[in-house]
């Protein structure tokens, strides 16, 4: 549905990553991306999109929201303790730039541009970073 969602609550703006509609399950997912290691911290961020969602967009006939949190790294443990008292559908995975076929990694920037990316620019203001 879009990417850099932005929503504003109470005169603060957010920006959710991320937001799908899954059209056979009828459910929003929104999906946060982080560059670095999981954090606990993390799964606060991503239970208030969740909130957020819901609240702002899902309908009765809706099934519950879902949050996927991408990390580049994970502790099972500490993520196991994060979500323990999590009642809302919510899941961290990690991603593995490396793992990728060869040609796939050809068409994608490198993570180094891409957190580049994210850590310089404003919401709203990405350019193709596919581009040299």
């Amino acid at each position: 549905m879009d990417r850099q969602r932005h929503v504003e609550i109470d005169g603060q703006d957010f920006y959710l990553d991320l937001l799908f509609f899954h059209v056979e399950q009828l459910r929003y997912i929104v999906v946060e991306l982080k560059t670095g290691p999981f954090k606990p911290e993390h799964t606060g961020q991503l239970g208030f999109y969740v909130s957020v969602v819901d609240d702002l967009f899902r309908r009765e006939q809706h099934a519950p929201t879902v949050g996927i949190l991408m990390v580049s790294d994970k502790s099972e443990s500490v993520v196991r303790y994060a979500l323990s008292g999590v009642t809302r559908p919510m899941a961290v995975s990690s991603y593995t730039y490396e793992m990728l076929p060869a040609d796939e990694k050809a068409v994608l920037p490198a993570a180094d541009r891409l957190t580049h990316a994210l850590e310089s620019r404003r919401p709203g203001e990405w350019d193709d970073l596919t581009q040299e």
